[in-house]
């Protein structure tokens, strides 16, 4: 039994199946030592190697006797969190996972790091509810050298949105550039406080989302969560 090469490729949780059909264009995937191009095919005894490399199968979900799928992606810039097939680079095309899947929340176009998918509809609603109790932490790189009075304030609380953000933490790691750890996920909420102070976000990553952090994963890899990933993100929750 064949499969495409581009989605064996994303199926190890490599890269996603547009980044596959990048590293074929740039003839950098050979199968059995010959360079391999777009619309190949291998078979479970072919060899297929990245930059000379092997490619590392992530677990399966049959391995782990979940009935749903739960991944963890380093979404790139440029990627939107909908799964709206009709919008162009779309969160769901770029994965192309072979189950129907959804974001957990959003992380906007122009922004990049972690972001949770799932099958399963109900845990989506789940989370999404007790947003306020999840920590999302960010690094964020900004126009202008950050002031400890530009820390404090955004710490306090920002008025958007007719409303104030709830008080959070943040620290300086760079001249230019500060971590924040919220506890919500308001619509721009980093960017939006950030332009009260007269500063302009120019880079934004998301790193951790309560126990789950981004890692190792390369923009545009993806991988499951663990079962102690899972149990400490929904510790209620035990129907996976």
């Amino acid at each position: 039994m064949t499969t495409r090469l581009n989605k064996y490729i994303a199926e190890t949780g490599f890269c996603s199946r547009r980044e596959a059909d990048r590293l074929l264009g740039d003839r950098r995937v050979t199968v059995n030592g010959i360079c391999a191009g777009t619309g190949a095919v291998v078979g479970p005894d072919d060899v297929v190697l990245v930059d000379g490399q092997p490619l590392r199968a992530r677990e399966v979900q049959k391995s782990t006797g979940r009935r749903h799928v739960y991944i963890a992606l380093n979404k790139p810039v440029g990627i939107t969190c909908t799964t709206e097939s009709s919008v162009s680079g779309n969160i769901v095309d770029f994965i192309g996972h072979e189950q129907r899947i959804f974001p957990i929340g959003r992380l906007d176009k122009d922004s990049e790091g972690l972001i949770l998918l799932t099958s399963n509809g109900d845990i989506v609603n789940k989370i999404l509810r007790a947003e306020n109790g999840h920590q999302k932490e960010y690094l964020v790189a900004v126009n202008k050298p950050v002031s400890d009075e530009f820390l404090r304030g955004m710490a306090r609380g920002v008025r958007i949105h007719n409303e104030t953000t709830l008080p959070c933490k943040t620290s300086r790691i760079a001249k230019f550039g500060f971590r924040i750890i919220l506890q919500q996920g308001l619509n721009r909420q980093i960017r939006l406080m950030a332009a009260e102070f007269g500063f302009r976000v120019t880079q934004l990553r998301r790193v951790r989302i309560d126990n789950i952090k981004l890692g190792a994963l390369k923009p545009g890899q993806w991988r499951n969560l663990t079962e102690q990933e899972l149990r400490g993100l929904l510790p209620q929750h035990t129907d996976w």
